[in-house]
């Protein structure tokens, strides 16, 4: 999204100093009234600002609108015929959708140009192969109507006695070249316009607009080429800037979109757009890539690498029942806060047992001493305690889920670990703890130091506010823990 475009501000966990070790993790919960949510449904959603309103535009031409990040307001469903953001949608954008053999849109990625106009970047995909198409709509509103401004790159083509000649001047190869869904719009620290998209098939590719325009640069056929291949299972590029850290991170979704997919969210990061863009351990994300010798969709390939942020997962209620989860969240958008610098995210997400029915959430972020993004384990809340988070917050029981590199369907339950006012941890991990400085601590276990991040979240489960952390280990893999 472009920097220029405002967003509402957030109060993301009550990030501050951490004291000395103290008592409990549900010290000084005043048990403040509880905060008010209501979701709406928008598969892989892309957050723009326009006046007081937050927008997410997801697959479908669903879109949603909301003022405080907690009540959403549905505009418009699934289903491109009805949806107001064109007067008639599957008349304009007949030349996607007869190319792509397809009725329908999938994830598009919205901005606003230099001149005032709205930019939707559309596309179409026949779903089974990576015959699709990526074109751009104009509106003067954010919420349309949109006028179609034509196509900008194709894939899948060379079909039968098609053509086969793809959009770099060679012939089309989806090993090799993107599937072109699923755009996001960066805007660099120099002020540059990108887009970064691609799904499956060749991976996640990189162009550079032209400001006045919105449309690729000439001569850059596909463009760079940042992560996957081989048809890898990796998805729904979102970029965002720190300038607090300097890095750019790079959120991708692993895995298949349904509930039993094993959909689960991934960061990389680099110092310029065009990269390397690395995980944590120092992997170079260009060359993460399925194996063509095992079959198609090879998950085993990729696993190992991306921080792993998010997947399946289900906590506990106080009583022991099923409580807070996740099942395959993903299709993500990644801002920061204008006012605060605080990061959040934004994503789609299905549920455990409940089948495919998906809904939006979001969550704030924090970053670690080390300059990751880690997902703070409960959705924003709008109220969270804008309080130090200190050290007698600290000590205390936790439920604690790991997001592990395999993607499968399982979903991760939780451990219950205890961090003791004398640096002990015991229970479902061991080991020991202390303070790192502003709402932030170490866990050394025995895999390794873990880098923590601290915040005071509201729990639905608990009815009240509770010290949550999320921490990164060594391998990649990151925690969440929820004060019990």
């Amino acid at each position: 999204m472009t920097p220029s475009i405002t967003r509402r501000t957030l109060l993301a966990g009550g990030v501050a100093a951490v004291a000395a070790p103290g008592s409990t993790a549900v010290a000084r919960d005043r048990t403040p009234p509880p905060p008010t949510w209501r979701s709406a449904s928008v598969h892989d959603p892309d957050l723009v600002r326009s006046g007081r309103w937050s927008y997410v535009f997801g697959s479908h031409a669903a879109f949603a609108r909301t003022d405080d990040l907690l009540v959403w307001e549905q505009l418009a469903g699934d289903g491109l015929a009805a949806s107001p953001l064109f007067e008639d949608g599957p008349a304009e954008l007949a030349e996607a959708l007869e190319w792509a053999r397809a009725e329908t849109l999938w994830a598009p990625g919205v901005t606003r140009l230099a001149d005032g106009r709205w930019a939707c970047y559309y596309c179409a995909c026949e779903g089974t192969s990576p015959r699709s198409a990526l074109g751009l709509a104009l509106a003067d509103s954010v919420t349309g109507p949109y006028r179609d401004a034509g196509l900008l790159l194709r894939s899948g083509m060379g079909q039968g006695e098609e053509d086969p000649t793809s959009e770099d001047g060679t012939p089309y190869d989806a090993r090799v070249h993107p599937n072109v869904i699923d755009a996001d719009l960066v805007t660099d620290a120099e002020g540059v316009p990108w887009m970064v998209y691609g799904s499956f098939s060749g991976g996640i590719f990189l162009l550079e607009l032209d400001p006045a325009s919105g449309r690729p640069r000439p001569g850059q056929g596909y463009g760079q080429h940042l992560m996957g291949g081989n048809h890898a299972r990796i998805e729904g590029p979102a970029v965002l800037h720190h300038p607090g850290t300097g890095w750019y991170y790079l959120f991708v979704t692993f895995g298949g979109l349904d509930a039993d997919g094993g959909y689960n969210v991934r960061v990389a990061r680099a110092r310029r757009l065009s990269g390397p863009w690395l995980d944590a351990e120092g992997t170079d994300m260009s060359t993460v890539a399925a194996d063509p010798d095992l079959p198609l969709f090879d998950d085993v390939s990729i696993a190992p690498h991306g921080v792993k942020l998010l997947g399946n997962h289900q906590f506990r209620t106080p009583t022991g029942g099923p409580g807070h989860g996740y099942v395959s969240p993903g299709g993500v958008s990644a801002e920061l806060d204008p006012n605060t610098g605080e990061p959040f995210l934004v994503f789609h997400t299905r549920f455990p047992g409940q089948g495919e029915r998906h809904e939006l959430r979001t969550h704030p972020m924090a970053i670690t001493a080390d300059g990751w993004p880690l997902v703070l384990p409960l959705p924003y809340d709008g109220r969270s305690d804008p309080r130090p988070v200190r050290g007698s917050d600290v000590p205390g029981r936790y439920q604690v889920v790991h997001h592990r590199k395999p993607i499968t369907p399982e979903v991760a339950t939780p451990v219950e670990v205890e961090l003791h006012r004398d640096g002990r941890v015991s229970g479902g991990l061991q080991g020991r703890w202390r303070p790192a400085g502003r709402s932030r601590a170490v866990l050394d276990l025995a895999d390794g130091r873990h880098q923590a991040v601290l915040a005071r979240q509201w729990s639905a489960d608990a009815g009240g506010l509770r010290t949550t952390f999320a921490a990164l280990a060594p391998d990649g893999t990151t925690s969440a823990g929820v004060g019990i």
